[in-house]
């Protein structure tokens, strides 16, 4: 779970220059506030203030929220958290406004973590905070969970209500965290809306768009979302480390292209996995997928060749283990996971209420920061472009007007004609020059005619002073005297 696989399929994205194809987009980290939408207040309050240097004072706290094992205490951990959250929250605002429709955070998809716990490596909740986000513009939401574990935090968020369906494909039966039974269907107005397809050891690409594709099609036809969340965790394909199924990279990457022939805004989350190769691999593969990209699977130069070793491909083959599911047992799941979704209110309504107003989270007011202080990087964000980002133009030497040097790139810019850039270009020196020296005169002939203005009168009108005054003042009083 170290942000290095996150490092490796960023570069592998940038080498196969999918980023010309997309918005690179550098969200805002969550606040504490906004984490508290769906955590604890203590709990968020907690997991700001401890560090591995004083993590000791807080023994009772340590044990309550089960920072112990799995989820230890490490340095920068809530910074990173934090970012992973405003990521996943601003990619489902950016589906909100219509800015985007198709949103990856590849750091986020941390589906452990619960209201007042962290679990399975996962600290903050980021899917449940970018659905809540989705739920203020979409009445229905789905969420489909391809991790090799029970997605149990999302699940547990919304297991009451109508308004998300959550659905895991997952392994079941003495693996972390122990939930997703078949008959855990949601409770109350949830009731049929929490959709779990338990599977065994060594499921295979066939096996498993067996029951994937059905399943999702019937969920689409019943349930009619209008947005998607996508959690694309890596471990269930084969040679994780953690992980115990038998997919390939061509069987994880089915599912994202399933889900995105479907045509609704669809956020697209990263999760588990263990083998960080393969992890850099998958993602990097699908994303080329989202953005409609045929990838080369020889792998280009990058920064980490020699992880790739020896085949140096953009591929993950299946091993040739034991298939522990049946065609039987996988259809006799089917089947009843079908007949749940029949039992179910076609399509859901939510009664008509006020769409809360849409808050730009990363805007920063200029005005009300402390002018002593160092200008915060979300602001030079904003008025620099990082040397780090490459960009056609700059790699050809030339100038390139289709940006504002804000953090969104690659974007259409409307409010720039052409016939302006190129004044803005072409003007010179000797040019600025004349202008400054006939502002000048101008300047020097309105302040002679000032004395004999200043006593003029006409028609009773009172007399005006304008001595002192600037020589646009100047202009305006001198026409109406005239």
């Amino acid at each position: 779970m170290k942000p290095h696989r996150i490092r490796m399929t960023h570069n592998l994205v940038m080498s196969y220059e999918l980023y010309k194809k997309m918005s690179i987009y550098r969200a805002a980290p969550a606040t504490c506030q906004e984490m508290t939408q769906f955590h604890s207040d203590d709990y968020v309050e907690f997991l700001h203030r401890v560090t591995p240097e004083n993590a000791v004072q807080f023994p009772r706290e340590l044990s309550k929220y089960n920072f112990e094992e799995d989820c230890p205490v490490f340095d920068g951990m809530f910074d990173l958290f934090s970012l992973s959250a405003g990521s996943s929250m601003e990619g489902a605002a950016r589906l909100n406004r219509g800015l985007s429709d198709i949103c990856i955070n590849w750091s986020g998809g941390l589906h452990h973590a619960k209201k007042c716990e962290a679990s399975g490596f996962c600290y903050i909740n980021d899917i449940v905070l970018a659905i809540l986000e989705l739920l203020r513009h979409h009445r229905r939401v789905l969420y489909i969970d391809i991790d090799v574990h029970h997605g149990d935090g999302v699940e547990e968020a919304f297991y009451t209500t109508d308004r998300v369906m959550t659905c895991s494909f997952h392994k079941y039966g003495e693996f972390f965290p122990g939930t997703g039974d078949l008959r855990d269907i949601g409770e109350a107005k949830g009731k049929y809306y929490a959709v779990n397809f338990p599977l065994r050891d060594g499921i295979d690409d066939v096996s498993y768009q067996s029951v994937f594709k059905p399943v999702i099609r019937g969920i689409m036809e019943w349930y009619q979302p209008d947005a998607v969340v996508l959690q694309c965790g890596t471990d269930s394909l084969a040679g994780d480390k953690l992980g115990t199924f038998n997919l390939s990279m061509e069987g994880h990457a089915e599912c994202v292209r399933f889900v995105k022939d479907f045509n609704l805004p669809t956020l697209v989350l990263g999760g588990g996995g263990y083998t960080i190769r393969n992890v850099s691999r998958v993602w990097a593969y699908e994303t080329g997928i989202l953005v409609g990209t045929e990838m080369d699977r020889k792998l280009p130069m990058n920064d980490y060749m020699d992880y790739y070793a020896p085949e140096y491909t953009l591929n993950v083959p299946a091993y040739n283990v034991e298939n522990s599911n049946s065609p039987e047992y996988l259809e006799r799941i089917k089947n009843q996971v079908l007949m749940n979704l029949e039992r179910t209110h076609f399509a859901p309504s939510v009664q008509l209420q006020d769409t809360p107003r849409d808050v730009d989270r990363d805007t920063v007011d200029e005005d009300a920061l402390d002018p002593d202080e160092r200008m915060p990087e979300t602001i030079r964000d904003q008025h620099v472009v990082p040397d780090t980002e490459m960009y056609e133009a700059d790699s050809m030497g030339m100038p390139d007007f289709s940006r504002d040097n804000t953090k969104v790139v690659n974007e259409e810019r409307n409010d720039l004609p052409t016939a302006v850039a190129s004044e803005a270009v072409t003007t010179t020196a000797e040019d600025v020059e004349m202008a400054d020296i006939d502002a000048i005169k101008v300047e020097a002939a309105l302040i002679e005619t000032a004395p004999q203005a200043s006593g003029m009168e006409v028609d009773g009108a009172e007399s005006k002073s304008v001595a002192g005054a600037s020589p646009t003042v100047l202009a305006q009083e001198l026409a109406a005297v005239d």
